[in-house]
């Protein structure tokens, strides 16, 4: 198969530690052959790294887009431009991957579901937590029966992103602490909780939520209370606290609660699912934390060289992100909102039997 050559917007944090180590894995797969960047100096001083000549660096990415040796487009950039940016790509003739979530708003979440059909390119959303190793062994673990039937779960996600605002972490970055976007981190991090739980246990039915305001930018709330009720019966409660810190351990984490037993996992880079059984009997599921920007990009390549489909394509990704503003309606109107509309159920129903565990 042949190597992917990649043209890069945003040569941040997110792609020198997320994006850039996997594709360095998968450096058969891939070559890198321009980066841009709006600060033109920090795209110069990671081609310095990668020793790419400076001809191939451009703080306008869309001199970049002209060039003919692009198969493809990784786009890292703030979340309030994600839709322009990815409707410029598109425009340019180009497949691209765009990191989550797919855009700021709704008005824009719905006109980026018709640039593939518009322009004719591939395009994969990177919500890596639907690739992460954990959250495909615990849906292989739920859809097999191996806690019998699913009745509810709770997921617990506490941190402290004030203590992390003056440390070397992405809550230093500026438009994060100060979002030009609804939602703040909510829909910056939460996002990839619920789009796991969307990929575990399927289309949403209704979702009721309550928050407690705060003044601070970086998030409407201190903490976001949610109950959720999937398509299928199974209901939980998601709670996302990004001001606090949890001292007692174990955590809460993420607990899947059904007739025969209990699917617990205490945080995503433990490395281990305890599964324990009614009748006394447990095991522990061993997995390799953070291998989803590994296997989204993956399951790129393989989706350019046509030996699979893009598992996180717009219209899966436009699911999780309507769910974050159905969660911010259902808070600020006070009542229940309905999620995923019943006459796409059978469509969303049929990803989720069908998709590929990403496992490697």
């Amino acid at each position: 198969m042949k190597t992917v050559r990649l043209g890069i917007i945003g040569t941040g944090m997110a792609w020198e530690r997320l994006h850039y180590p996997a594709i360095q894995e998968l450096g058969d797969k891939y070559q890198i052959v321009a980066l841009a960047n709006r600060t033109r100096e920090d795209a110069e001083k990671f081609a310095r790294k990668i020793n790419l000549p400076l001809d191939n660096v451009y703080d306008d990415y869309n001199e970049m887009l002209k060039r003919n040796d692009l198969d493809a487009v990784d786009i890292l950039v703030p979340i309030e431009i994600n839709y322009e940016v990815s409707e410029d790509v598109a425009r340019a003739g180009k497949n691209f991957i765009c990191e989550k979530p797919l855009a700021p708003d709704m008005k824009q979440a719905k006109k980026f579901l018709d640039l593939s059909k518009k322009y004719k390119v591939k395009i994969m959303i990177a919500e890596n937590y639907r690739y992460n190793e954990e959250n495909n062994k615990i849906r292989d673990l739920v859809n097999s029966g191996k806690i019998g039937d699913v009745i509810y779960f709770i997921k617990n996600n506490i941190t402290c992103f004030p203590c992390e605002m003056t440390k070397d972490t992405f809550a230093a970055t500026e438009w994060r602490q100060h979002p030009d976007f609804e939602g703040g981190a909510f829909l910056d991090a939460a996002l990839h909780d619920l789009a796991a739980v969307r990929h575990i246990f399927g289309a949403v039915k209704y979702v009721s939520a309550f928050g407690k305001p705060q003044k601070e930018d970086y998030n409407p709330y201190i903490s976001i209370n949610t109950n959720i009720m999937f398509q299928n019966g199974i209901i939980g409660q998601y709670t996302y606290f990004p001001s606090g810190q949890e001292p007692q351990r174990p955590l809460v984490g993420f607990r899947i609660f059904g007739t025969k037993g209990e699917i617990y996992l205490e945080e995503k880079n433990c490395g281990i699912i305890n599964v324990s059984y009614n009748d006394g009997n447990a095991e522990q599921i061993a997995f390799t934390p953070e291998r989803g920007y590994y296997n989204e990009l993956l399951n790129f390549y393989n989706a350019m060289n046509g030996t699979e489909e893009i598992s996180v394509t717009p219209q899966i990704e436009y699911g999780d992100v309507k769910m974050v503003f159905d969660i911010l309606e259902s808070i600020s109107k006070k009542k229940v909102i309905e999620v995923d509309e019943p006459r796409k159920l059978e469509a969303d129903l049929s990803y989720y039997k069908e998709t590929r565990s990403y496992i490697q």
